[in-house]
């Protein structure tokens, strides 16, 4: 009889454990989940790689949002394809939130661009528009309720060097004519991204995560926090004025094996949004 107790109790001490085992708490949703602003990747990210592997990228990584570029989706797509490329971000939870950046050097190749995003559905494009081209990007701008997003390029190219550069271009012109301020390639041109930000804000409708080595051309980019960008300043910077787009990681080292080098940086902004939270 206590033979058979004893199997009866270790039966249910089993039972216990395992049922314990079963109510393991799920991971936690990550904590960009409850900002206002969200954590995203820009397709530049993956140049050398097809849009299958970007989303199994960011499926691992547990990001939600991409800017389109167009070597994933061609800008003469037709509805047919475009569906079906919105379907294959679903599948994987993902947003397509805006397309770019795209390069516009003539009317006509605005006028495409503009095309481009009214088909695939979004509400922003991040693009290059010649100096002069900013007049009829600003109608375009009003004809399609777009916000176009300039993306800023350092020391590397004249056009739009820095944060201060496309405001001073956009500042008397339609209120959705804003910046994509690129934080990696501000500082490359001797700019304080996290003041920007400051300075900016009411004009920044995206932004593009990256880190660099210095303060000059000579800075290259590496993974987020082994660079010289304030990264904990720049994310309580982004709560103070109450930045709700999305912060999109452009990582370009080591591009063609790209992968951990995006867990990392993803990892370290995540930890600094976190570990900078006030309650």
């Amino acid at each position: 009889m206590k033979k058979n107790n004893l199997i009866i109790a270790f039966s249910f001490m089993i039972s216990c454990l395992v049922q314990a085992q079963d109510k393991r708490p799920d991971p936690q949703p990550p904590v960009d989940t409850y900002e206002k602003f969200k954590v995203g990747v820009a397709g530049y990210t993956f140049a050398h790689f097809g849009i299958d592997t970007a989303l199994a990228t960011m499926e691992k990584s547990d990001v939600h949002y991409l800017c389109i570029k167009d070597f994933h989706l061609p800008l003469n797509s037709d509805a047919a394809t475009i569906a079906a490329f919105h379907e294959k971000l679903k599948s994987k939870g993902v947003t397509g939130y805006a397309v770019g950046p795209i390069y516009m050097k003539t009317e006509a190749e605005v006028d495409r661009a503009f095309e481009y995003a009214k088909r695939v559905g979004v509400k922003m494009i991040v693009g290059v528009p010649n100096y002069e081209l900013l007049p009829y990007v600003n109608k375009k701008v009003q004809e399609y309720d777009l916000k176009y997003a300039i993306h800023l390029h350092g020391p590397d190219m004249k056009l739009y060097p820095d944060a201060d550069d496309v405001w001073n271009n956009v500042k008397n012109l339609d209120r959705r004519m804003g910046m994509c301020l690129d934080i990696g390639h501000d500082t490359r041109n001797g700019k304080d991204p996290v003041a920007d930000l400051k300075k900016y804000h009411t004009r920044i409708f995206d932004m593009h995560l990256k880190d660099v080595t210095a303060p000059t051309k000579q800075g290259y980019s590496v993974e987020v926090g082994r660079g010289i960008i304030d990264f904990p300043a720049f994310v309580k910077m982004m709560r103070k004025v109450g930045y709700s787009g999305i912060l999109s990681l452009e990582h370009e080292r080591n591009m063609k094996a790209p992968f951990a080098g995006i867990a990392e940086s993803i990892g370290y902004i995540r930890g600094v949004i976190r570990t900078t939270k006030t309650k």
